[in-house]
């Protein structure tokens, strides 16, 4: 599709962030057999996120689909935890975000950090959280991209701006309208690394 026939994407207000010309790129890849997964369709959904958080060329995130094995790895190894989780999240510690000073935009290449989602763990919250497993791996994506870019939920107060955003993403971008009446926004369950943390491999990355 030429940038001409492109169909405009929804105008969510959000502030500019970090890159230059051009659009973010996503690196997606998908690890687990439990769920069958377009990933086109969330590789696009990451992408428009990032450009309604004011992120823009020069830049690239990783969105790795992953079985339980692995993100229980992934949770002891970066985190000490034990056990599968639903989304952990790796950010590059040099990103701009509410607590951070705006990089150099000069760099070649921007590599914001790793969003890393179990489908086998979604499916298993899905009827209790989101309601549908489409509306759960949409709320992980949208929630991991928001960690990476610098969000927080360490108070009540961080934690209804960042559910708020969320909403009006998902509302913009993968509902295109308001939330069904069965989704519900507790906190996700997120585990992120520490900024400073080595990020989780990609197939890019070998262990």
């Amino acid at each position: 599709m030429s940038a001409g026939d492109e169909p405009a994407r929804p105008r969510v207000p959000g502030p500019r962030r970090v890159g230059g010309d051009g659009e973010p790129e996503v690196f997606v890849a998908d690890e687990q057999h439990a769920v069958e997964l377009d990933l086109a369709r969330w590789s696009a959904l990451a992408e428009q996120v990032l450009a309604a958080e004011g992120v823009r060329g020069g830049t690239e995130l990783s969105l790795l689909f992953v079985g339980e094995d692995e993100i229980a790895e992934l949770n002891q190894r970066f985190l000490g935890g034990s056990g599968p989780t639903d989304v952990l999240t790796g950010r590059d510690p040099g990103l701009s975000g509410p607590d951070r000073s705006p990089p150099d935009p000069s760099e070649q290449l921007l590599l914001l950090g790793d969003v890393v989602v179990c489908p086998a763990v979604a499916a298993r919250n899905a009827a209790t959280h989101a309601g549908t497993l489409d509306d759960e791996l949409a709320l992980l994506v949208v929630h991991g991209i928001l960690h990476v870019l610098g969000h927080d939920h360490g108070d009540d107060a961080e934690r209804a701006r960042m559910q708020a955003r969320e909403r009006e993403l998902l509302e913009a971008l993968h509902w295109h309208g308001p939330a069904p009446a069965g989704f519900r926004h507790e906190h996700v369950d997120v585990d992120e690394a520490a900024p400073d943390a080595p990020r989780p491999p990609t197939q890019e990355e070998p262990a």
